[in-house]
């Protein structure tokens, strides 16, 4: 269990302050897998809190000091029914690339051209100049041709 210098645990508790509830205690006590999910949320956190639902405070206190033996932690804090635990987080491996070839780039093939649209063949005006007649024959007032 790693030991902790006052300063050390002051900052904890101050890190500690904003986190949500991890892990809750129930009736069962510290089952085995209880004591797997404190573990995962370690490992993922190194920081986290504990609610138990006992109402005696020396039975709290007991299984604070066995969560932390068990797992190797420390103990930061324990107000009311919260327990605060922190273990440093496990050094990560180094990753290795694992070296592939480099990826072959294929030609694109072209695609068929559609055919070009026949010129309009009518008596309408394009574009905005249809906009604007249809909005003067709505409106009643349109040009006389």
């Amino acid at each position: 269990m790693p030991a902790l210098t006052p300063s050390e645990r002051r900052a904890l508790r101050a890190r500690a302050h904003h986190l949500h509830l991890v892990v809750s205690v129930g009736q069962h006590g510290l089952t085995a897998a209880v004591l797997h999910e404190i573990d995962v949320n370690l490992v993922a956190h190194e920081l986290i809190k504990v609610r138990v639902f006992s109402d005696d405070r020396g039975e709290r206190e007991t299984l604070l000091q066995s969560i932390c033996a068990e797992l190797d932690a420390a103990p930061v804090q324990h107000i009311g029914k919260l327990l605060v635990v922190w273990r440093p987080a496990p050094p990560e491996p180094p990753v290795q690339a694992a070296k592939r070839a480099p990826q072959v780039r294929r030609p694109r093939t072209p695609l068929p051209r559609a055919p070009a649209r026949p010129p309009q063949s009518g008596g309408r005006p394009k574009g905005g100049e249809a906009n604007r007649e249809n909005t003067r024959r709505r409106r009643g007032y349109a040009r006389p041709r």
